[in-house]
């Protein structure tokens, strides 16, 4: 058995600094964290991130030089493996402004739909992603808001709802949307029905009660992505925070019951953790996909906390997520600028990778490394395995890779070191010690 240890260390100024870890045969008891790969849980897909237009319109500026090493922090070998990718159906508040695909109202048959603002921005930087991972990036896209003229309200932003005689045109929208991206050689897999469709907010947002939503999909949607694509896709629902998940499910059971009508559903962490929400999901419906899809810090709730801080949030949520039965991680915005944008609405946030555009740099946050923790080593396709731990002081997940490797998290939030036993197959541990505030990442080799 071969084991290798990667940690990030803050306090240390430590960096996925990898080290090799002498095996010792034998049992210890005591300040042990014990692995089963024998106990199967999730199939794991992978990590990725948002292609928003304000990540896209930071990265078009940046210089050739800049725009790779981009690409490669992300979704290179020597960054963080991303696979997975989470783009906006219109504008989304972390656009230049608001737009929609068509504006027409008169266009029953949407001949002025378009794509444009996409093609200018989005997809270039996708196909760029897509080079440097030397394979197709797995795309969702999901919905902010239909055009104005469909709301109830008559605008985009601040809520408002579908009107009931635009339920088919909007549904026919998403699908050419789907269409579009996908006649352009990219890979959609999955699409949400709305993005946070409990929130009224004052950028572009849409409400959908569970039943309202799930009509929709089941009467709209589906025949219209049968109708217009050829790739077949999965229908997410929910893509709002976890708090509400468990009764959003149940309030959809009818949807879920059919098969083949709703896939998974998608979940934010904005409300607290909820880790139990997202295990009562996982124990209920064991065939619906589960997908982390946003996650960011946001400087109206957390610009006091430390760097430290902020990438130990990352890395709790990762965690429960996972042991709770999560299939996907997806953060949000790949790239903002040193204000946290551009937001045309002034909702500001940090992303793992920030720009300044004066200096034509970038800037990995410390939760880009904490990400890398886990996104270099859980790889798509791996199933989650069974461990417990000693102490509370020591978060982990484990997940065994299609080529039988093991990765193993151990996070510690602790202002003290911890020194453990990793115990697998009852008789192989290596020591380890996990110090204060610090990630480690072992690599097993059985």
């Amino acid at each position: 058995m071969k084991v290798s240890v990667t940690k990030t260390n803050l306090q240390n100024q430590q960096y996925w600094q990898e080290n090799s870890l002498q095996v010792i045969e034998g049992f210890k008891e005591n300040d042990s964290i014990c692995l089963y790969p024998q106990i199967k849980d999730q199939v794991f897909y992978g990590f990725g991130g948002a292609f928003t237009e304000a990540s896209a319109f930071n990265w078009k500026k940046l210089s050739d030089l800049a725009k790779k090493d981009l690409m490669e922090s992300y979704f290179g070998t020597t960054g963080l493996c991303y696979t997975l990718g989470r783009t906006h159906i219109n504008s989304c508040d972390f656009s230049l402004e608001n737009y929609a695909c068509m504006e027409d109202e008169q266009d029953e048959n949407l001949m002025s739909f378009q794509t444009l603002r996409d093609e200018q921005y989005i997809m270039p930087m996708i196909q760029a992603a897509q080079q440097v991972a030397g394979a197709p990036i797995e795309l969702m896209l999901s919905p902010w808001s239909p055009p104005s003229f469909m709301k109830t309200n008559g605008k985009m932003t601040n809520g408002g709802k579908l009107k009931p005689e635009y339920g088919k045109r909007w549904a026919q929208c998403i699908a050419r949307y789907v269409k579009a991206y996908q006649d352009k050689g990219f890979c959609i897999k999955n699409i949400t029905v709305q993005n946070e469709p409990d929130a009224v907010q004052p950028w572009d947002s849409c409400i959908y009660t569970a039943e309202e939503e799930t009509q929709f999909a089941i009467n709209f949607l589906l025949p219209a992505l049968q109708k217009a694509i050829t790739q077949p896709v999965d229908v997410f629902i929910w893509d709002h925070n976890k708090d509400q998940l468990v009764t959003r499910l149940l309030n959809s059971t009818a949807a879920l019951s059919q098969d083949g009508v709703i896939a998974g559903a998608a979940f934010h962490w904005y409300s607290g953790d909820h880790f139990e929400a997202v295990d009562m999901v996982h124990r209920l419906y064991p065939n619906i996909k589960l997908y982390f899809t946003e996650g960011c810090v946001e400087y109206s709730r957390f610009d006091g906390m430390t760097l430290l801080e902020k990438a130990e949030m990352y890395a709790h949520d990762i965690i429960g997520n996972l042991n709770a039965g999560t299939n996907a991680i997806l953060d949000w915005n790949l790239l903002l600028d040193e204000k946290g944008g551009p937001n045309y609405v002034g909702n500001f946030c940090e992303s793992p990778i920030m720009c300044s555009m004066g200096e034509d740099t970038i800037e990995k946050k410390a939760s880009y490394y904490y990400i890398g923790q886990f996104s270099r080593f859980i790889q798509p396709n791996s199933k989650r395995i069974g461990v417990s731990t000693c102490c509370k002081e020591i978060e982990a997940t484990a997940f065994q890779n299609l080529d039988c490797s093991i990765a193993l998290i151990l996070l510690n939030t602790s202002s003290n070191d911890k020194s453990l036993h990793v115990r697998l197959n009852e008789n192989s541990f290596t020591d380890l010690t996990v110090y204060a505030h610090e990630i480690a990442t072992l690599k097993i080799i059985p």
